[in-house]
């Protein structure tokens, strides 16, 4: 076997502290060893070093444990019951598995982790002074580590020997044996080995005559009562260590017990322990195949798991992306955005860069009531803003949120528009206004092409939405017919903007550098101020215009697909709007918490989670709602709280693991979903600036957004990645922290402005 690499199993049975199964620092040499340069260093690394050094083979060291935990899975190998392992010979030592919950050394709280007790130091801190005798005192001063390991030398075979000859060589100075003679050999250490002990205590008659040939072999002339007393010492002195080392085995039976609210064992110890713990059943087997077997146990274990892990990270790796991915998504996307500025290459490019005709930003002198709707989900708004002439960063608003039914959405486009002026009615008697007629500013967030501010013609719905005769219509029309059926009021539509235009003017009416609209929420989407030059579906060349990238259309014709994982696919596959969307399907948080989903079922498919078991629920779509994703990411939610959210979806028997792996699959769909935002968003950004001819761009972008809000890690991953992919661009970020809603109300403003400007000139 000289030329294979083999996973090897190292039991080190010396006191360790270990951090993870293959690193093992000693902290302090037993059992006589006393090599220099080893404490306080990783056994693994010596190991594997010495091997380094031999040169002729080779092994891939995968765990590294104590003998007796070795002998606990040697045995828990033919009995499951076998919970603890026990090491009496040279020296002693235990092990058992204990719950986690108990283990604050060590994170998690869900599940058993195996204890190596290194109880042979016990009575160290003194708790066995008022036991210990003048010979216990003698064999540690004698020792090579005085004052440590004091329990193992009162139980231990290495000490029992020599405990034995302590006591007799006292018994002879007293003239009790011997006739009060001792020998040079009784006297010198080390003498009586602990094999004399067990021969002498093996039979009442065999035992005396091999304390006679003991006796002899240390230049003795025994009588028959010498060795009888002889007998009855070695019986005193392993007496005294097997109740010892059961007392110490009770309390961790005791333990366990109490961890098990009072199971019971298969089979009885001994008479000591059934003294001591009468309430506990205890079933010992000894390890013919030593420690060795229970270590290369451990190994398989390790081995088992390190596959696994590996199994995970394969498929989680088609999820991460590398800085030169991010790099060509970015150029991609910079090529369909001039495509689609292009009349020429417009109609087939999938990022269309419609025009808004929204020019002017708010300059405070604006000033009225403006009613504003805003429609972009599953919620839609009504808002009334109140905007006052110069009072900038005052602005007045009233608004209440109403829930738009799934029948409306994919029913007719007269039932859906019916709904949304039932709103507006509810809101206007809501806010004692019943019969007013104000200007409206209407935020729509699905892709328009707009040939003026009060017009826009539906090109396809979006985010769930099949509401039939609207796609090809133009969307104020069928809102002002709406009205006129309801015939309780009329309103003046003055503007027709897209959700992120509506952010970008919110953020920009407190920060005049922003001139980026981003909406990372139930969708996403980006607006930017783009040169007139650049338009050439509007005419006029000088100033810009805000322009509509609705860039969750892009990957449509394959320009994302070497990204695209199965994952992707499944989602699109059994979402309302199959092959369209592409990368709004891989960012918004409509689809993340599919995309988790389709990872989970494809881990527990494979055995990689929760053991393989697949709930009902987990197989439903769209269980694995994306809110889920920012509780389980939260750095405030313990795992016990992770686990709750799984046993949502019916996966009660979930465990501390499977928490911790669902989180890392949330932690990397997200990051991907914030790397592909922060790629696109470097692109526009990176776009400015070369727009400008300028070496260096400061701007800032309004955000919008329940996944940019409320997941604890997105928006810190997209602003990396924007940093590094657009290092020629100082960006800001701030937040719309009053929705899109009042930037439609600002755009209605400022065009009401215009519009009173226009016709005051005309007028003159």
């Amino acid at each position: 076997m000289k030329n294979q690499k083999l996973p090897l199993g190292f039991t080190f049975s010396f006191h360790c502290q270990q951090t993870k199964l293959d690193e093992s620092i000693l902290v302090s040499w037993t059992k006589g060893f006393n090599s220099h340069g080893v404490e306080g260093r990783d056994v693994v690394s010596l190991l594997r070093k010495a091997i380094i050094k031999r040169g002729d083979f080779d092994i891939d060291i995968v765990s590294v444990i104590n003998d007796n935990v070795g002998t606990m899975m040697t045995c828990g190998y033919d009995d499951h019951h076998c919970e603890i392992g026990l090491i009496v010979g040279t020296g002693t030592n235990a092990c058992y598995m204990e719950e986690m919950r108990h283990l604050e050394l060590v994170e998690g709280d869900e599940g058993r982790m195996c204890v190596n007790m290194e109880w042979g130091a016990f009575g160290d801190d003194g708790a066995l002074d008022d036991l210990r005798t003048d010979f216990d005192q003698e064999i540690d001063a004698g020792s090579l580590n005085p004052g440590k390991q004091l329990f193992e030398k009162m139980i231990s075979g290495m000490y029992m020997g020599e405990l034995v000859r302590l006591i007799l060589v006292k018994m002879a100075k007293e003239d009790l044996v011997f006739q009060g003679h001792t020998t040079p050999d009784l006297v010198t250490n080390g003498q009586l080995q602990t094999s004399f002990v067990s021969a002498i205590e093996n039979d009442k008659l065999v035992g005396l005559v091999s304390a006679e040939k003991m006796l002899r072999g240390l230049g003795l002339d025994p009588s028959v009562d010498d060795c009888v007393a002889t007998q009855r010492v070695c019986q005193v002195v392993s007496t005294r260590a097997a109740h010892l080392c059961a007392a110490a085995l009770a309390a961790v039976l005791r333990q366990i017990r109490d961890n098990k609210a009072a199971e019971r064992f298969a089979r009885r110890l001994h008479k000591m322990v059934r003294r001591l713990v009468p309430d506990c059943d205890v079933r010992f087997l000894r390890s013919e195949d030593s420690s060795g077997k229970g270590a290369a146990m451990v190994t398989a274990v390790a081995f088992r798991l390190a596959i696994q892990h590996a199994g995970r990270q394969r498929i989680l790796d088609a999820l991460r992306l590398s800085q030169e991915q991010l790099l060509d998504v970015k150029r991609r996307m910079g090529e369909e955005m001039n495509r689609g500025l292009a009349k020429e290459s417009h109609d087939q490019a999938t990022v269309k860069m419609l025009p808004t005709f929204v020019r002017s930003m708010p300059d405070g002198t604006e000033s009225g009531d403006f009613l504003a709707l805003d429609l972009g989900g599953t919620n839609f708004r009504v808002l009334l803003v109140r905007v006052r002439r110069w009072k900038r960063r005052s602005v007045e608003m009233h608004n209440k949120i109403y829930a738009i039914p799934q029948e409306a959405m994919q029913g007719t486009g007269e039932e859906l528009f019916d709904h949304i002026v039932h709103c507006i009615a509810d809101f206007l008697e809501y806010m004692g206004m019943k019969g007013a007629s104000l200007p409206l500013g209407f935020t729509f967030s699905f892709p328009c092409h707009q040939s003026k501010l009060d017009q826009g013609i539906l090109l396809k719905w979006t985010k769930g939405f099949k509401a039939t005769g609207c796609e090809g219509e133009d969307v104020v029309t069928l809102l002002k017919d709406a009205i006129y059926r309801k015939e309780e009021f009329d309103l003046d539509v003055v503007a027709l903007v897209n959700d992120t235009v509506g952010t970008m003017m919110t953020c920009g009416y407190e920060d005049p550098l922003c001139e980026v609209g981003l909406i990372v929420g139930t969708g996403t989407n980006v607006c930017y101020m783009e040169e007139m030059q650049n338009m050439e579906l509007v005419d006029g060349g000088e100033g810009k215009m805000c322009v509509n990238m609705e860039w969750g259309a892009f990957g449509d014709h394959g320009e994302l697909d070497d990204f695209s994982t199965d994952f992707d696919k499944a989602v699109d596959e059994h979402s309302a709007n199959p092959g369209k969307q592409t990368y709004e399907k891989m960012i918004s948080g409509m689809y993340l918490g599919e995309i988790v989903r389709n990872v989970l079922l494809e881990f527990t498919t494979k055995g990689l989670l929760f053991r393989g078991k697949l709930s009902e629920r987990l197989k439903t779509r769209g269980i694995f709602e994306t809110k889920f994703l920012s509780q389980i990411e939260s750095d405030r939610l313990a795992l016990r709280q992770v686990r709750s959210i799984l046993q949502h979806l019916g996966l009660t028997s979930s465990t501390c693991d499977d928490s911790i792996l669902v989180k890392e699959v949330c932690s990397v769909v997200a990051c991907r979903a914030a790397q592909l935002c922060g790629a696109g968003l470097a692109a526009v950004v990176d776009k400015i600036r070369q727009n400008r001819n300028l070496p260096e761009l400061k701007i800032t972008v309004g955000v919008d957004g329940t996944l940019y809000k409320l997941h604890p890690h997105f928006s810190n991953f997209m602003h990396e990645t924007v940093r590094d992919l657009a290092p020629q661009c100082k960006v800001t970020f701030i937040q719309s922290e009053d929705g899109s809603g009042k930037g439609a109300a600002l755009i209605t403003a400022v065009a009401c402005r215009i519009r009173d400007q226009m016709g005051h000139i005309s007028t003159e």
